[in-house]
């Protein structure tokens, strides 16, 4: 038997489900940047630096950032379920399990963004000759 939510929790509901779903369509922007910003990388790496250690953490990054987006996109389909047919109340455990989702987006941002700073610290240390 379902029972059917009031009107005003409904709205909220979907509400926070739709501000969800512009919180993570940012992120997902964010990520596909990212694999545009790898493929550059991986050419100054080819064409400049020339250290393997730094090739096997651009590939180990390009497969997390693919994981990550792929686990954003099923979280994006789940919320647009949830939006268009759900009948849960959007509650605290809901907000945690969103919260989970975008410590999992920063954490791999600033992982990102530490490569980011090494590569740039050699950079700095080529000469021309």
């Amino acid at each position: 038997m379902e029972i059917e939510l009031p009107f005003k929790i409904d709205a909220h509901r979907r509400l926070c489900i739709k501000k969800d779903l512009i919180a993570l369509s940012h992120w997902m922007d964010a990520i596909t940047a990212i694999n545009t910003e790898i493929d550059y990388l991986k050419i100054i790496e080819q064409q400049l630096i020339k250290e393997y250690d730094v090739e096997v953490t651009l590939q180990a990054l390009r497969r997390k950032n693919t994981l990550l987006l792929a686990m954003l996109c099923k979280y994006e389909q789940e919320l647009n379920t949830e939006y268009e047919y759900g009948k849960r109340e959007y509650n605290v455990s809901r907000a945690k399990e969103h919260e989970k989702k975008r410590d999992t987006h920063i954490a791999f941002i600033q992982e990102f963004t530490q490569f980011k700073k090494g590569i740039y610290h050699k950079l700095s240390k080529y000469q021309r000759r």
